[in-house]
């Protein structure tokens, strides 16, 4: 089954509002990071602390992302740009000052050297704020005088003074949109943490998102996009594992609930691993009844089904199967399984490239890496159209197009 995308707006006519309901309606606008100088501040010294694989050639993770984008903008999906987005945040005044003090850590830095990099930073013009927010900075690169900051005399002049976000490639995993408000991810890793308050910044203060409502917050037990699977309107599953927690997965319930966004939750417990560190690792939907899955896991997957009880709190039931409990939530008989890949070895290899990660763009109509031929052919057999995108770089930090895109506008199916 293939679906169609709507024409691009028109630029006299209103941008589509906010709003996600499923994993497939017609895609109509979503945020992705171009990778930029960020990826640049991988050297084999630091690349494991920044969750990256092996070092990126960046100039072909560019192309690979351009083509991604292009794909997109021709089936008629707006494309909005992470880096454009937080630099027109922050020409607004509050936004400005509230970026700046993010990227000042003073227990590390001491009263002195933060005091420095704080005052740089408050002259520099939204551009200049934005690329150092997302690439970081050295302390060579800090124009303050040397003074007697032992901070700085005991770090190694290409030593970080404000860390980069190599990671922000995969705006996914910092929020995701449910209906008609964001959920400001709560990540887990400490390379990733500051990603949330950018995010936050573009939410609260460019014009396309300030009037939108939160369905949770950066501070709120750990809750990671990546995770977050809207299986259909009013239901979502939630992967805990190595990036969200028991506890996340139950806030983010009771938070839908009380906004009348879900009727029911899914917590599905999965591998605490690096191979299966998010749900959509190992499971996407690529149509309205149908997912892509990692066969090692079909039968062992389970879930925890939450919903609101009368007294305004959580009825937590199971575990039972994950493919049932998902039937029974989404209302219908069962639900389609598209393995990845017929033999197990084959299937761990196009598992660990991300084969499981795909982005639909409508119903039956899915981007996904090249590299993971078997699938892809799996998906064909199985009447889903292919979008196939190179990866070859933009993989080495373990995501695939799902990771890379957060979808803020799709039509209802």
């Amino acid at each position: 089954m293939t679906g169609q995308i709507p024409d691009v707006p028109d630029a006299e006519q209103v941008a589509p509002a906010p709003r996600v309901d499923s994993e497939v309606g017609p895609l109509r606008a979503v945020l992705l990071h171009r990778p930029g100088n960020e990826l640049k501040r991988l050297t084999p010294r630091n690349n494991d602390q920044l969750l990256f694989d092996s070092i990126p050639w960046v100039d072909r993770a560019q192309d690979e992302h351009d083509a991604f984008a292009d794909i997109l903008g021709g089936r008629g999906v707006e494309v909005l740009r992470l880096s454009d987005t937080l630099v027109e945040a922050l020409t607004d005044e509050r936004a400005h000052a509230a970026a700046a003090a993010t990227a000042v850590d003073r227990r590390r830095l001491g009263n002195e050297l933060a005091e420095s990099l704080a005052g740089y930073l408050s002259t520099v013009d939204a551009k200049g704020l934005a690329d150092v927010l997302t690439a970081g900075m050295t302390f060579e690169e800090l124009p303050a005088a040397e003074g007697a900051s032992l901070v700085r005399k005991m770090h190694h002049p290409h030593d970080f003074v404000v860390d980069p976000l190599p990671n922000l490639l995969f705006t996914r995993d910092s929020s995701v949109w449910i209906g008609n408000r964001v959920a400001i991810a709560s990540l887990s890793m400490p390379a990733r943490m500051r990603e949330t308050a950018l995010l936050d910044l573009i939410y609260a203060y460019h014009p396309r998102f300030r009037a939108a409502g939160r369905a949770y917050g950066a501070h709120s037990a750990p809750v990671e996009g990546g995770d977050v699977l809207l299986l259909a309107p009013g239901v979502l599953a939630i992967g805990v594992g190595e990036r969200t927690t028991p506890a996340g997965a139950e806030s983010l319930a009771r938070s839908v609930f009380h906004d009348g966004l879900a009727h029911t939750v899914l917590a599905v417990p999965i591998a605490q691993d690096r191979a299966t560190m998010h749900l959509d690792t190992v499971c996407t939907m690529v149509d309205r009844d149908a997912v892509v899955m990692y066969p090692a896991v079909r039968d062992t997957l389970v879930a925890y089904s939450m919903r609101p009880d009368e007294a305004g709190g959580v009825h937590v039931e199971g575990p039972t199967p994950f493919l049932e409990a998902a039937a029974t939530a989404m209302g219908i008989e069962r639900l389609r399984v598209i393995d990845t890949g017929l033999d197990p070895v084959t299937a761990e290899r196009e598992q660990w490239d991300d084969g499981n990660n795909t982005l639909a763009v409508a119903p039956g109509v899915v981007v996904a890496y090249e590299r993971n031929v078997e699938t892809n052919s799996r998906l064909e057999d199985a009447g889903i159209e292919v979008l196939r995108i190179s990866g070859s770089e933009l993989g080495t930090g373990r995501g695939g197009p799902r990771c890379m895109s957060c979808p803020v506008s799709r039509d209802a199916i």
